[in-house]
């Protein structure tokens, strides 16, 4: 293929979902891949000792079974996930915890006089999970298929996004649960876009759950890989695009790279208005990251956090705020949100017998070099007592690092832009067709464009649909396994 039909810039999640589109559309296709393995933000790797093996960036899915892309592409047939009975788990001090379990019934029997609470807010959503997954996995920028679920989620954002977010529970495990994936989006809390992406991520984790894939999140990509392969694509590895120029000619390029990296790569073609707006788009806080190979499970002081594969450690509503309130002061906070996942003890192939491995990261200010190894130890520790006796290695990544292994995540910030709710509006620009930019031709396909971050394939199918019918006057093809 000396001249493609289509070339993507970047084989991520998004980047792979637009080259399968392409292909299955029945168009040639090249992918170019900087790295010298694929996957972007879902690789799996051994970084520690030989036999462990880690996922790089993503580790668990909450949008593997709920992404309208996955679904099309039959992803669950294709690849081995498990899905977890306890969704995620938040140790609190004293070997408390809050547990959500994919059942809602028993979530809230365990919450005890929280539980009708809880119960009340997230039934109504989770009974239409579908319908809060087609309104967050599309552009803001649409008439709703479902306005009286978008409104019921509306007033829980406004309720969970403002001073009211401590109205509606009464004891500490509830809202702790509630604000350990609210601060998955890496703000001030509240603020209505911690609000949002909580109680999204939430839904999902009682409604289909939050699997694990088997192998690593590398199984995604190299599932979506054989079937690009298999339908005459072509991936490049070890080839970093820094300009058009670089490229064959091809009717179509799909970049799955932030959107200041657009903004360079595209200069010379790009009107000048457009090389404005991507310039204004702004970058958030930042993560640093810790994998660990251990010896035995970890120890944590509540039994029941050993079943799930994602916990949120940092204590109460109260400490989240405040740690998160540090992070976009600037500061490192002292006892900081830590995000963990552990996949072995789902994926026995994760590790050798009788070894685990365990992911976690922690949130600092943009661009930070702080080696933050120390303070994530310390918080797993604090909930989970003689987690120093199990590890055996231990590889180290600061915000800084983040962003040369993937400078999609500008500054390490693994969204690629602020989530905030005037660039969730507005990503990059303001547009009912925000992935096909003003030049004929050029499109952007990474989560600086809706749905916004995530595993989950959207971006890269949402700019492919549009490349489809702008520049070769076709419809979506059939993603089904065949």
């Amino acid at each position: 293929m000396d001249s493609p039909d289509v070339v993507v810039v970047g084989s991520g999640p998004n980047g792979m979902s637009a080259a399968v589109t392409m292909a299955r559309a029945g168009l040639s296709v090249r992918v170019y891949e900087r790295n010298p393995t694929i996957g972007g933000g879902a690789r799996t790797m051994e970084l520690t000792l030989p036999g462990f093996w880690h996922d790089i960036c993503s580790a668990v899915h909450p949008m593997a079974l709920a992404s309208g892309f996955f679904r099309s592409f039959e992803l669950e047939k294709r690849i081995d996930l498990v899905v977890p009975e306890l969704s995620y788990g938040h140790p609190l001090d004293g070997g408390r915890a809050g547990l959500a379990w994919h059942d809602l019934d028993r979530t809230a029997d365990d919450l005890g006089v929280d539980g009708r609470a809880w119960d009340g807010f997230f039934r109504p959503l989770v009974e239409r999970a579908h319908e809060v997954a087609q309104f967050s996995g599309s552009n803001i920028l649409q008439v709703p298929r479902h306005p009286l679920t978008i409104a019921r989620m509306g007033m829980r954002i406004l309720e969970q996004g403002s001073p009211a977010w401590n109205l509606r529970f009464r004891g500490e495990e509830a809202p702790a649960m509630l604000t350990g994936v609210n601060a998955h989006a890496i703000r001030r809390m509240p603020s209505l876009s911690t609000a949002a992406a909580g109680i999204v991520l939430a839904v999902h984790g009682h409604a289909r759950g939050w699997p694990v894939p088997i192998g690593g999140s590398q199984a995604i990509i190299d599932a979506m890989a054989d079937d690009l392969r298999a339908h005459g694509g072509e991936i490049v590895t070890d080839t970093e695009i820094t300009s058009l120029a670089e490229l064959p000619p091809a009717r179509a390029v799909i970049l799955d790279t932030s959107a200041k990296a657009l903004g360079q790569i595209a200069r010379d073609v790009l009107p000048d208005r457009y090389l404005k707006a991507l310039d204004r788009f702004s970058y958030g806080n930042a993560i640093a990251k810790v994998d660990y190979a251990l010896s035995a499970p970890v120890p944590w002081a509540n039994e029941h956090l050993r079943t799930t594969g994602t916990l949120h450690l940092g204590g109460s509503r109260a400490e989240l705020a405040a740690s998160e309130a540090e992070v976009a002061a600037g500061r490192h906070p002292a006892s900081p949100y830590v995000l963990v996942s552990q996949p072995s003890a789902f994926d026995p192939s994760r590790a050798p017998e009788g070894k685990h491995v365990l992911w976690a990261y922690t949130h600092v200010p943009a661009g930070s070099t702080v080696d933050c190894r120390e303070a994530i130890t310390a918080q797993i520790e604090r909930f989970a007592p003689g987690f120093r006796d199990t590890i055996l290695a231990s590889a180290s990544q600061n915000a800084v690092e983040v962003e040369l292994h993937n400078p999609n995540y500008v500054g390490g910030d693994i969204a690629a832009g602020e989530p905030s709710i005037r660039q969730l509006i507005a990503r990059p620009t303001l547009s009912t067709d925000p992935w096909r930019t003003p030049t004929d031709g050029i499109y952007l396909c990474s989560s600086s464009t809706p749905p916004g971050p995530g595993v989950h394939g959207l971006a890269g199918y949402y700019a492919a649909r549009s490349a489809l019918r702008h520049e070769f006057g076709m419809t979506p093809p059939n993603l089904r396994r065949t």
